[in-house]
């Protein structure tokens, strides 16, 4: 089921998967009303600045914008904020908001994003403990994390970061780029293990290490410190099971985050640690797709795939699009990821979890370099620091389902663009 060229699309969340869905219906001739609903006071921003050039200080709130109000408008494109949806009537195809006012819609798109976890310890739980005790996923949070890195650099005091994934090292990295003390503690027993090969794992702490960030990894967190009861004091430090207690001016919380899909299950819509959505980006009901890091996409083998990136939104928006208006465009590309930590780039293509095996082209020492994952025969990955031609190559690679030997990514006089080109 399609809904028609002049019918009333309702966009939950307002940010980069909601925003390409909302472009995408204008781009294929959608003519009816398209309204987004941001939870938050700010329209469209962009997220992956603000563990880094945002809690730097090195950009504006201008800069900050993804589309200003005024574009959205040109498009004819809504945008409402500070606007709470509290659930979905599928038979009545209404929301009701959280002033007590309902809104129609003919097509529904789910982009409510993801929302940063809690440490499960008293005082840590942001909102109800001390309140240096963060997490970072929207805007005002990292507003607050920038206050409380300004308050270490006057008091002098050590900023702890707790979690060692892409969100907590890009944290750290920027909170030691200012001069603070900084301590990373990590239950692993090695960094990014969800994401990264143990080679590139040891890589990163050789590289934090050497910038001065102290790593504690298998470290079980007991407690959260605090000078008051945990609501009205701040947190001093963090007490760790093997008796260490590890002071602190400010904690950032950086373990994960929790899919926002409650309205979608209290809609019956099928969840699984995330909207189950297919390669079109649909639900089981046919007037509702779902879009970015509120999903998890079933895959032809039955499991399912979160991907928490701009890339995915992106893409996953089109594909939702596309099925509204009653036409298919599977997300089937390869996903890419990057993250920014000291004077690094990473790029990733592809997802190494099922590799057995890697080799590596270029310098761990001198950089550039890239490490290429195999499955057998079957290049699935490609993570690269600082050599963003070779990110760009694999990317090419993987979607043409091109493989080079192992032999031929490691050598780096072999031209693997040659492996592209007709034969």
């Amino acid at each position: 089921m399609s809904i028609t060229a002049e019918g009333t699309v309702l966009i939950v969340g307002a940010g980069q998967a909601a925003v390409a869905t909302a472009e995408a219906l204008r781009t294929a001739g959608h003519t009816g009303p398209i309204t987004l609903l941001g939870d938050e006071p700010y329209g469209p921003y962009h997220r992956p600045p603000l563990s880094k050039a945002w809690l730097a200080g090195a950009i504006t709130a201008e800069q900050l914008v993804m589309r200003a109000p005024d574009l959205l408008a040109r498009k004819q494109i809504t945008l409402r904020t500070g606007v709470r949806v509290q659930a979905i009537n599928r038979a009545a195809q209404t929301l009701a908001l959280d002033d007590g006012s309902t809104l129609p819609y003919d097509g529904l798109v789910l982009a409510t994003g993801a929302r940063a976890r809690a440490l499960a310890l008293p005082g840590a739980d942001v909102g109800q403990g001390a309140p240096n005790v963060q997490v970072l996923r929207t805007r005002d949070e990292a507003s607050a994390i920038a206050d409380g890195l300004a308050h270490c650099a006057a008091t002098n005091q050590p900023v702890v970061v707790i979690g060692g994934g892409f969100i907590g090292l890009e944290v750290a990295a920027t909170a030691r780029k200012k001069g603070l003390a900084v301590t990373v503690l990590e239950a692993a027993p090695r960094l990014l293990g969800r994401v990264l090969a143990p080679l590139l794992s040891d890589w990163y702490a050789a590289l934090h290490r050497s910038q001065g960030v102290q790593l504690l990894l298998d470290a079980r967190i007991t407690a959260i410190e605090c000078d008051g009861d945990g609501r009205d004091g701040r947190a001093t430090g963090v007490c760790l099971a093997d008796g260490t207690r590890v002071p602190a001016g400010l904690i950032v919380v950086g373990i994960g985050v929790h899919a926002n899909d409650e309205l979608a299950r209290e809609a019956g819509l099928a969840c699984d640690r995330g909207i189950v959505v297919d390669a079109c980006s649909r639900t089981a009901d046919p007037r509702i797709v779902a879009a970015g890091d509120c999903t998890a996409r079933q895959l032809a083998d039955g499991s399912l795939l979160r991907l928490e990136s701009v890339n995915n939104g992106n893409e996953q928006g089109k594909a939702a699009a596309a099925a509204l208006l009653g036409t298919e465009r599977p997300f089937t590309s390869t996903p890419w990821f990057w993250s920014d930590q000291f004077d690094k780039k990473l790029q990733m293509a592809g997802l190494s979890g099922s590799a057995d095996g890697w080799v590596l082209r270029g310098s761990l020492q001198d950089g550039p370099f890239s490490v290429y994952h195999y499955r057998g025969d079957s290049l699935i990955a490609v993570d690269s620091v600082n050599a963003p031609k070779d990110h760009l190559q694999a990317r090419k690679l993987l979607d043409a389902g091109v493989s080079p030997t192992r032999e031929q990514a490691a050598d780096l006089t072999f031209d693997l663009n040659g492996l592209l080109l007709p034969r």
